[in-house]
């Protein structure tokens, strides 16, 4: 089993999301739940897709941090 880091932003018509380890996965829904799910959908299509294609999976972890600046 292989974690990624998810990424949500509030969009005009919902919420997009998206894997940062794994930018082509991305996808959008009406509200964060819907979201969730859709990119959880999408990250499996992808292990699929990427397996028939022979493709190397991405597992390596990246690490994020927060940088506080004042605005």
């Amino acid at each position: 089993m292989v974690g990624y880091t998810a990424r949500y932003l509030k969009t005009e018509s919902g919420y997009m999301g998206q894997l940062l380890e794994w930018p082509e996965v991305v996808t959008e829904g009406a509200d964060i739940e819907e979201c969730e799910r859709s990119l959880a959908d999408a990250t499996n299509e992808m292990v699929l897709a990427y397996r028939e294609l022979g493709k190397p999976i991405p597992v390596e972890h990246a690490l994020f941090q927060t940088i506080m600046v004042e605005v």
